[in-house]
């Protein structure tokens, strides 16, 4: 009998894992170890639509968007939880949002990293920097000496000097 229960565990994973997908598409799904699925990737396209739709703006150095030169500011192969986090951030803060770092070469490597979706940043202003401030918890300063802020819902905001770096690992309560 208690090989017939065991057999059953997995089948009940494998479908709380579908029902997680339906309920809520391009969340990460951990996985045995721990460790988070690959999330839903999306076109720059398809991220611009996105941010015009709630009034966020982005700009380059470079005045361009190819993700292969770290001049330009790419949303190619963000993923859908960044860019619904950056909808969110916008709707919940109300300030003006310049995004001026997406996936773009350039950026630090990592697992949480611009280059892999997770990462945003935007231009330092009054408005985006007191809401930060005043709605997240401090949580002290990052290796390279970024003090860093962490919202509810697990997104971490660094102040980098002239912008915020933010790392999304959800949509933020989208």
């Amino acid at each position: 009998m208690k090989a017939v229960k065991a057999l059953k565990f997995p089948r009940i994973r494998s479908v709380l894992i579908a029902l997680a997908l339906v309920v809520a598409p391009g969340a990460a799904v951990i996985g045995t170890a721990g460790e988070a699925s690959a999330a839903t990737k999306i076109s720059h396209a398809t991220a611009t639509s996105m941010f015009r739709e709630v009034g966020i703006t982005w700009s380059s150095s470079g005045n361009c968007s190819n993700r292969n030169i770290s001049t330009c500011t790419s949303f190619e192969q963000l993923n859908l939880a960044t860019a619904q986090g950056a909808q969110t951030l916008k709707r919940a803060s109300g300030c003006a949002l310049n995004i001026t770092g997406g996936t773009e070469t350039g950026h630090a490597s990592g697992t949480y990293s611009h280059w892999n979706g997770y990462k945003l940043d935007y231009s330092k202003s009054t408005c985006l920097g007191n809401y930060i401030k005043n709605n997240f918890a401090y949580i002290g300063v990052r290796g390279d000496g970024a003090p860093q802020w962490r919202s509810g819902s697990g997104n971490v905001y660094a102040e980098e000097g002239n912008h915020w770096d933010v790392t999304y690992y959800n949509c933020g309560g989208c």
